[in-house]
């Protein structure tokens, strides 16, 4: 029996131990002072989105005295918390809306050829979950971290027409004259 399958079910499609698997982006890092006896003590916290361009997605917070540590500990994050995004072709299925805070963002799919017309923290996400067409605005709140999150909310609704059907309890199209 191999090791693949000694691992707990959950953690089967997570191996990236070598880290070659998934593509890892920056979104930002935030520098702290804490005013202390001495002077200032800096921390850092990093947001950080992982993708395999194949339809999965995650993303992770790092905290750590060192910009390198904090990464690091944003990637392992963001690889326990991976998603599935559903893509018809190069694109998304259907318009839809993600939420957090006060960010808003609204994703269109686009016909191809189109590219990634989407800003800010947005373009990271969806370049690392494989999506080549897409329209995209950010509305609302600019915060970064609540857009990066609402992002990840509006990829996390998206549906397959055949789950929609079933969802709805339709099981056959009619067909009228």
């Amino acid at each position: 029996m191999s090791d693949e399958f000694r691992k707990p079910r959950e953690n089967r499609d997570r191996d990236d131990s070598q880290g070659g698997e998934f593509d890892e982006r920056v979104i930002f890092v935030n520098r702290c002072a804490k005013v202390v006896k001495g002077g200032r003590r800096f921390s850092f916290s990093a947001v950080i989105v992982v993708g395999d361009k194949n339809g999965r997605v995650g993303l992770g917070f790092g905290k750590a005295n060192e910009v390198s540590e904090a990464i690091r500990k944003g990637g392992e994050a963001a690889r326990r918390k991976l998603i599935r995004v559903t893509m018809q072709g190069k694109t998304i299925p259907h318009e839809v809306t993600g939420q957090c805070d006060g960010g808003r963002v609204l994703l269109k799919p686009a016909v191809e050829g189109t590219g990634i017309k989407v800003g800010g923290g947005m373009r990271a996400i969806i370049e690392v979950s494989g999506i080549r067409d897409i329209l995209g605005k950010s509305q609302g709140s600019k915060n970064r971290n609540n857009v990066v999150k609402a992002t990840l909310d509006a990829l996390a609704q998206l549906r397959t027409p055949e789950t929609i059907k079933v969802q709805r309890g339709k099981t056959e199209t009619v067909i009228s004259d």
